[in-house]
């Protein structure tokens, strides 16, 4: 398969980034080191480009009531302004993905998916549409660049570049603004690392202009490129959820630990499935582990009891560059899924003790 291009992609090789295949796209890993990058977001700012990520608009009269349809949250709460993390169940049990919804008008919806998983979504979306008019869905993600400036110098480091006071925007929210010379750009306070900023929707034409002024913007502050490294050890350090890795098409979303974002107020796809299965009760869940022993886990690796049997396999797992220890998550029969559970790490003969713990595993 060819793999596509992000627009700025000269502008990363010029910073010295290691390029890689990733979603089908070709992308940043990492500029200077993992490590290094990972510190500069958890303690000051970095800039992430996450243009590969795939956006769709939604209007009409119709458009909130198949978001209601696709969607396992409740998107009648959200306001214009809101955000909301939420799922596209499918109708076999699993997952076809988890996304951001933002209201931009009662009338008009951006639904932000996973970069490897943008046709499938669309698609999906599409064929859950049963309403014969009152509905307009376009594909924007071919044109649309995402940064995502992340940090607890990020509010301060952006301002400069627009109007809205940053300081003062909730999380999940976001506004359609002037940014760095540019109309209509939506500033959003979300993010994927728990470090705390925002992230910025602009038209590829724009792109590199606006990448330019953050750039400019945050060096007073120590802003770095970031690449897709970090952005995974970050992510995990907060226990968040990778599509492909800790929920999938197969994957109970109630076992992956979204039954917060799980509304049984109103009817959605499959879901008079799963709320059966929660009446009865969960046979494995999503946990997050620390490993007493030294070691790495790995996604794949075996989880095991204190006889070396079975009982599961790692999903995601790393060095936490903050707690200076491995850590990872997998699932595990709910009788292992307490906080304080003994469970062991397979690594090639060796078993390495860990220890079940509550996330995120770095507290804010």
């Amino acid at each position: 398969m060819d793999l596509k291009h992000v627009p700025l992609e000269t502008i990363h090789e010029q910073l010295g980034a290691k390029m890689v295949p990733f979603a089908g796209f070709l992308m940043p890993v990492r500029y200077s080191s993992d490590l290094l990058e990972h510190q500069t977001v958890r303690n000051a700012v970095g800039i992430f480009d996450v243009s590969h990520m795939g956006e769709f608009i939604l209007k009409g009269e119709k458009a909130l009531d198949l978001i209601q349809k696709v969607s396992a949250n409740d998107a009648s709460l959200l306001y214009d302004g809101k955000v909301q993390y939420s799922y596209l169940p499918n109708d076999q049990g699993g997952v076809v993905d988890d996304l951001l919804i933002y209201q931009i008008s009662k009338l008009e919806y951006m639904l932000v998916v996973n970069a490897s998983n943008i046709e499938k979504d669309w698609n999906w979306i599409q064929s859950q549409n049963d309403f014969e008019s009152g509905l307009e869905m376009i594909n924007i993600s071919d044109g649309t660049c995402l940064f995502a400036v992340q940090g607890p110098l990020a509010a301060q480091a952006l301002q400069p570049l627009t109007n809205v006071l940053l300081d003062s925007m909730s999380y999940y929210t976001f506004e359609k603004t002037d940014f760095a010379g540019f109309p209509n750009v939506i500033v959003s306070a979300t993010g994927y690392t728990g470090a705390g900023g925002f992230e910025i929707y602009v038209a590829n034409e724009q792109a590199e202009a606006v990448w330019n002024a953050i750039m400019k913007a945050g060096e007073p502050y120590g802003i770095q490129p970031i690449g897709l490294g970090a952005r995974d050890t970050l992510r995990l350090e907060m226990g968040y959820c990778l599509y492909g890795n800790d929920v999938d098409d197969t994957i109970s979303p109630l076992e992956a630990g979204l039954g917060w974002v799980t509304k049984f107020t109103k009817p959605f796809v499959n879901s008079e499935n799963l709320q059966n299965q929660k009446k009865d009760g969960l046979k494995r869940k999503l946990v997050g582990f620390e490993l007493i022993d030294r070691g790495i886990p790995r996604s794949h690796y075996e989880l095991c009891d204190a006889d070396g049997n079975r009982i599961g396999e790692v999903t995601s797992g790393t060095q936490s560059p903050t707690l200076s220890k491995g850590i990872g998550m997998g699932y595990v029969p709910t009788e292992y899924s307490k906080p304080g559970s003994e469970l062991f790490v397979k690594v090639r003969d060796r078993l390495l003790k860990a220890q079940v713990v509550k996330l995120p595993f770095v507290k804010n």
